[in-house]
């Protein structure tokens, strides 16, 4: 079983303050995201369509 982890830093996200949410553009893809990178707007990249967001 693969476990959630934070597309921005790679962090594992089990007991952390994250948040999940499908790709703007395309929608297929599941953007999670560490409470971290949120707070510091680090970019993250879709890997379904190359969408990139802050």
């Amino acid at each position: 079983m693969e476990y959630p982890h934070c597309i921005s830093c790679g962090k594992g996200v089990i007991g952390e303050n994250f948040v999940r949410f499908k790709c703007p553009r395309c929608r297929k893809e599941d953007i999670i995201r560490c409470s971290v990178c949120r707070k510091n707007s680090k970019i993250y990249v879709c890997k379904k369509c190359g969408f990139e967001g802050p």
